[in-house]
């Protein structure tokens, strides 16, 4: 990945690597790693969290935990489109919420703690709106790419070697911990919160959120990391890396070729997420490219030449609305 922007550098993009790989690394130990002095990789850092969109925080993994994760395409009048999606937004089982073709269509994601929750929205709420036109929900099925397995991975900004020096150790059952371990109880809301709020808090400040000592935080975390429940994302503005188009590709694959179709969507520099889903089409992926003629080249190339794409519907991202647990200002920026 070739850096082109004139705002941030490789070694931002390094930086932004690297905390992909540990996102609550020292700076002392990414200075390290990338040969920089501990003052210029926390200058960088608050450079890219104030103008580049960076965003470090606690993600539940749906899958991980269980929960079905659903689709939602919503096509709207015009002029409610955007009311829409700021409400979806609100929403705690929201995941993310973008606007699409042209403004009339609010795509998102949600993921129910319980089936009441998600009957609620889809058999509720939405089609009670007199704006929505149509409503399409599809379920995910299979995760080929995507959650904790962040697009910045496929940028190889690091060596390989940079990246085992960087890479946590010590997360996992280490304790014989009990099987409630593998999910988040009703004690590790707290914790969970505040990660929510900021991924890269102190044991300090995690102390004090959630009236535990240190030791016992430290444990906890490591624990829920190392099941795989709760990940850390990182988020910036791609736009900034020379990278200003974002969109969404449903995608349908001759059943005896979905798997295949699927795992190499999973390897294309471009694919963000890539997954299975129900409905229509099968497959639906986020794809990240410089421009429209690079989508257009990838679209038309190298995924419609794998084997066994039937059908590619192509939605240019134009807006997005909420990025997991916080919320973007409608600025048109794609952020990845």
């Amino acid at each position: 990945m070739r850096v082109e922007s004139h705002d941030f550098d490789e070694l931002d993009l390094q930086l932004l690597h690297g905390l992909e790989v540990n996102a609550r690394v020292s700076f002392s130990r990414l200075a390290g790693v990338l040969c920089v002095s501990d003052q210029t990789v926390a200058r960088r850092y608050r450079r890219l969290h104030t103008e580049g969109g960076l965003r470090v925080v606690g993600v539940r993994d749906a899958a991980s935990l269980g929960q079905d994760t659903w689709m939602l395409r919503l096509r709207c009048a015009p002029d409610a489109a955007d009311s829409i999606a700021r409400a979806l937004a609100r929403r705690p089982d929201t995941a993310w919420i973008g606007l699409t073709s042209g403004g009339t269509e609010v795509v998102g994601q949600t993921s129910a703690r319980t089936r009441g929750e998600h009957e609620e929205l889809l058999l509720g709420k939405l089609p009670r709106t007199p704006s929505i036109t149509e409503i399409r929900a599809h379920q995910l099925l299979h995760r080929f790419y995507g959650g904790p397995a962040g697009w910045l991975g496929k940028s190889r900004a690091l060596t390989d070697a940079q990246v085992a020096a960087l890479r946590p150790s010590g997360t996992g059952r280490t304790d014989g911990a009990a099987a409630t371990d593998s999910g988040i109880t009703a004690d590790d809301e707290p914790l969970v919160a505040a990660l929510e709020r900021d991924g890269r808090a102190t044991f300090a400040e995690l102390r004090k959120a959630t009236g535990r000592s240190e030791s016992a935080v430290r444990r906890r975390l490591d624990q829920l990391l190392g099941s795989g429940t709760l990940f850390v994302d990182v988020q910036f503005d791609s736009e900034q890396f020379g990278y200003g188009i974002a969109a969404l590709l449903w995608i349908t694959a001759a059943p005896s070729a979905l798997d295949s179709v699927g795992r190499a969507l999973a390897t294309h520099r471009e694919a963000a997420t890539a997954s299975a889903v129900s409905g229509p089409c099968n497959l639906f992926a986020v794809v990240v490219c410089r421009d429209t003629p690079e989508l257009y080249a990838y679209v038309s190339a190298r995924l419609g030449r794998l084997e066994g794409v039937q059908h590619v519907e192509c939605t240019p991202m134009l807006r997005r609305v909420k990025q997991l647990t916080y919320e973007e200002r409608l600025t048109g920026r794609t952020v990845s």
